[in-house]
């Protein structure tokens, strides 16, 4: 019988004297990222015991608002994505597609 393989994900979050993120950093070995440094960060967990999501949002003050805009944008697309895998349900991501693209337009954000 073969030993299963155990993968870590680590966040570091470094907090100014008001407890604000001033710095965030993640490592993930097996990704090949160590103490990568990032501005933003969303983290969701299901709870499935709770039937809910719990969530860690985290964002440095020196995140500029634009870039805030793009990071969101490219993370619904990438909810997007994720939910197709998830489910193959075509025609709710075409809809959450196109949510994608009406939420670019508003904000003026160029697709990536």
């Amino acid at each position: 019988m073969s030993k299963n393989h155990t993968s870590k994900i680590e966040l570091q979050v470094e907090l100014d004297e008001n407890r604000i993120p001033e710095k965030l950093f993640w490592t993930a070995e097996d990704g090949g990222i160590t103490q990568e440094e990032a501005k933003a960060m969303l983290l969701s967990v299901w709870d499935s015991n709770a039937q809910e999501t719990l969530r860690i949002d985290l964002w440095t003050k020196d995140m500029p608002v634009d870039e805030m805009k793009v990071f969101f944008h490219q993370t619904l697309v990438a909810m997007s994505d994720t939910f197709h895998r998830a489910t193959q349900d075509e025609k709710m991501t075409a809809t959450m597609k196109d949510f994608c693209d009406y939420f670019a337009e508003k904000l003026e954000i160029k697709k990536q």
